[in-house]
């Protein structure tokens, strides 16, 4: 595995490699990590110029002057002219090989277009984890130092002087540690001002590094090594104990930590042992394994249903298509399969026809806690082959990850959206589990891509399929399926659990019943729980069944309110209430996670009578425990999940049955296999039902269905409960009968009727400032750049929605105001326009809040 991170120099003496494109072009475009304006591309890359004797190729990390500093840079092209009359040289390749391949080159350049971003921000999702970094300023003594003014110097200054001599070099960091950060800022000015201290420019310490471990091995053989340790073991016991646990230790050698920790004085036994010739030790690579120490029974192929069959012979079809066949078109699959309807076997099948093809698969899930099952199930396919990558990992597990699977070591990538760059050789096949889900889109920082789309692109670069799979699928992929651009495949029938082998045995969907709960306050329940609901569940806990209970919302209480004046405590960084929660801190915001006590008596009255408003996951859970004493409840939202492996750790408690009641949030309606789950109970389908957002209907829908495809997944069947006010909704009534093109005949339709996505694009504007007025003002401004632009250039179809505040006007302490841009093009609008700090600019948002 190269050593990327020891800042090796390729350029120092090195002689043109072979195979290397410096003959043929003097110049290199490099896409520099500097910072641009919002919205801005910045034209993508600059002109240097190779320096004689070193090798450069696209893909190239490199550093490179920039001003006066040093940056970091990817070498996009190799070119004999420069594009500017004077360039200055590469200082240094980082490492003799590139990272970037020609595909993912081209996929970077395609989402700096697409997503108006820098090119060196979208190239740098495709490096290792942990490897952009920045250089940072250091102060040295200067090297002619002039005595006579370092006689005008004030005591301070003197003292400051001192400092950066004894340590060689300061950093501005140690600078301000030392002086404070005003104060060293004014020290450093008049130190070089009087030519007495230079400033140079370094890099940053990575934040991540390869992990070395010293391994004890054995020198000779170990049928050798057994014999020397019985004839030792009177005289020399220690010795011969941790010659032994060498010799039926691993052939790689043994970790001296762990003899450390078995034998005491291990290290003077083996500096014994390494004297007579029977061992050595050496500093070896260590790999930060994720899944290190875990075993996943080895499974085979069950047989496929007829429709799986159907769908599987038009995957493979297109799998074993030359790429010069598809004229540049990717294979782009829609498997709209209900739940349980085994679309995991085929994307199984698909990665084993990658593989068997001599390529890769990468496989995408829109949740972390999703992964754990989706790991077992590739892995007892593909035992030892199976790489994973997501935030959840360490940042050493992270890069030991992409390390090894560009070195090629994996069959399959599983992770979550940011999995779709692994530097994986050829690509066969693409997959997106649960396409539907708005997690594939990237809304916190630049780039702001979409997973799908990114595939999709990605595969007519390298000629792979795409698989995306879903029970409730976008309606946006719905209807590329309708107009072509996506070929539909459809399981319409649930699989019952089938690991034999045999034919399939089919089952029916869960029976869903709609408690309304209007009709229950008027009867006089005042219970969370419906009539039917309690009545459902006593059954199932009565069979000692599973059930599922699904409320997405967190903590105990959603607002607390003074009963006196009406006071409801708010969050004071955002436009948003506090929700309570019974485990400290008590009072928290869901948006910025500021936190506080709750209050005894009301800030504003001063009343006494506070009250706890609302229901969330932990009243949920409380209030299961009273009305069902003998119940093992279990709870799965973020509150809970706070620390590495909690998902995994929750769901194998459930599955082993260690629990009979799981309470959770959306992270339930997410793909989970749960056979024994015979009940589901949606506590308050309405939440989300009225957000200020136009999915807001679909999204409601989908999670509906998604839950409701959790219960009925073995022998036993399933039900399902849905509580709401609102039983007349579309969205309702279409998750109420399970029945997908309902929903989609009457929400396209509104689509239509309002030109909403997909017969039209969307970019969003969003504005942040500390002061309110100031946020109104700006967004004003460039709203009225943009409509000085329609007028002029005359975009047909496109118009304007806003300036206005946001939903969440205030977050972090910051004011939003936003703007949509509606059109066919909408990115067209907003390209050239000149945007300071403090905008962002997401391409195709899911959502506008």
């Amino acid at each position: 595995m190269p050593d990327a991170r020891q800042g090796h120099d390729a350029s120092a003496g090195q002689d043109a490699v072979p195979g290397s494109h410096t003959a043929a072009g003097q110049f290199a475009d490099v896409a520099v990590d500097a910072p641009v304006r919002p919205g801005q591309t910045h034209g993508g890359t600059f002109s240097y110029s190779i320096p004689p004797g070193m090798s450069v190729q696209p893909g190239h990390i490199v550093e490179v002057p920039f001003g006066p500093k040093q940056l970091s840079g990817i070498v996009f092209a190799l070119t004999p002219e420069p594009a500017v009359p004077h360039t200055r040289p590469i200082t240094r390749v980082i490492d003799a090989a590139p990272w970037l391949t020609g595909p993912h080159l081209a996929l970077a350049s395609w989402m700096s277009e697409r997503y108006r971003c820098p090119l060196y921000y979208a190239a740098s999702l495709m490096t290792p984890p942990g490897f952009r970094q920045k250089a940072v300023a250091v102060y040295g003594v200067a090297p002619d130092e002039d005595v006579a003014a370092r006689a005008t110097l004030t005591p301070e200054q003197a003292e400051a002087l001192e400092f950066v001599r004894r340590r060689g070099r300061a950093s501005q960091a140690e600078m301000e540690e030392q002086f404070g950060k005003r104060k060293s800022a004014t020290l450093l000015a008049r130190l070089r001002q009087a030519k007495l201290a230079v400033r140079e420019w370094a890099w940053a310490k990575p934040q991540v590094q390869p992990k070395f471990a010293r391994m004890a091995a054995l020198a000779v053989t170990q049928g050798e090594a057994l014999a020397s340790a019985a004839r030792m073991q009177a005289r020399a016991p220690k010795q011969a104990a941790v010659l032994r646990a060498v010799a039926e230790g691993s052939t790689e050698g043994v970790p001296l930590a762990i003899l450390s920790q078995e034998f005491d004085g291990a290290w003077p036994a083996l500096e014994a042992l390494a004297a007579r010739g029977l061992v050595r030790t050496e500093q070896v690579r260590a790999v930060r394994d994720p899944l290190a120490g875990r075993e996943y029974p080895r499974t085979t192929a069950p047989a496929l249903t007829p429709e799986q069959a159907a769908a599987w012979r038009e995957i493979e079809t297109a799998m074993r298509q030359p790429a010069g066949q598809r004229h540049g078109e990717p294979a782009v699959f829609l498997l709209f399969g209900v739940t349980g309807s085994g679309k995991t076997e085929l994307y199984l099948r698909a990665v084993e026809e990658a593989v068997a093809q001599g390529k890769r698969g990468i496989v995408l899930t829109p949740e972390i806690a999703l992964t754990p099952q989706t790991i077992e199930r590739f892995s007892g396919r593909f035992p030892g082959r199976v790489a994973v990558l997501h935030s959840e990992l360490s940042p050493g597990e992270q890069f030991d990850e992409w390390w090894r699977i560009q070195q090629g070591e994996f069959d399959v990538v599983i992770g979550s959206r940011g999995a779709i760059f692994a530097p994986l050789g050829e690509i066969g096949v693409i997959v997106l589990d649960e396409e539907h889900e708005w997690t594939y889109k990237e809304q916190e920082r630049e780039p702001r891509y979409h997973a799908r789309e990114v595939a999709a692109q990605l595969a007519a670069l390298t000629g792979a399929t795409v698989i995306l799979g879903s029970a409730t699928p976008g309606i946006e992929s719905f209807h590329r399926a309708h107009a072509g651009q996506y070929r539909l495949l459809e399981l319409p029938r649930r699989i019952l659990d089938n690991t034999s082998g045999a034919e399939a045995e089919m089952g029916a969907l869960p029976s869903v019943t709609v408690a309304d709960m209007r009709e229950e306050l008027k009867a006089g329940n005042r219970s969370i729980f419906s009539r039917v609901l309690r009545e459902a569940m006593e059954q199932s806990l009565a069979q000692d069944e599973q059930v599922i209970l699904f409320l997405n919302r967190r903590g105990a209480a959603t607002f607390v309110q003074c009963r006196a004046c009406g006071y409801v405590a708010r969050c004071r960084r955002c436009d948003a209430t506090m929700t309570f929660h019974d485990d400290a801190p008590p009072m928290r915001c869901h948006q910025c996670n500021y936190h506080t006590e709750a209050p005894v008596r009301c800030p504003d009255c001063g009343s006494a009578h506070i009250r706890y408003m609302g229901l969330g996951t932990q009243r949920l859970e409380q209030e299961v425990q009273k009305a069902f004493p003998a119940a093992r409840t279990l709870r799965w939202d973020r509150d809970v999940t706070g620390t590495r492996g909690a998902h995994e750790a929750i769901l194998q408690q459930f599955r082993e049955h260690r629990a009979n009641v799981l309470i959770g949030t959306q992270m339930l309606a997410k793909g989970l296999h749960l056979p024994r789950v015979t009940l589901v109970g949606a506590v308050n389908a309405d939440i989300g039902l009225y957000a200020p957002d136009f999915r807001a209907a679909e999204r409601v829908f989908q999670t509906l269905c998604q839950v409701a495809g959790r219960s009925g997944r073995g022998e036993a069947g399933g039900r399902v409960v849905l509580q709401t006010y609102q039983p007349d909704h579309y969205a309702i009534a279409a998750a109420t009968m399970q029945d997908y093109r309902s929903f989609y005949d009457q929400e396209i339709a509104k689509r239509m009727e309002l030109a909403l996505p997909p017969f039209t694009r969307l970019v969003r504007l969003v504005y942040h400032h500390s002061n309110a007025g100031a946020a109104r003002r700006e967004a004003e401004r460039v709203h009225g750049l943009l409509q000085q632009r329609l007028a002029q250039q005359g975009f047909p179809s496109t118009g304007l929605v806003g300036p206005a505040p946001a939903p969440y006007e205030r977050i972090r302490g910051r004011y939003r105001w936003h703007i949509l841009v509606r059109g066919p093009d909408p990115p067209a609008v907003t390209n050239g326009i000149v945007l300071p700090e403090g905008w962002t600019v997401d391409i195709d948002p899911v959502q506008v809040m």
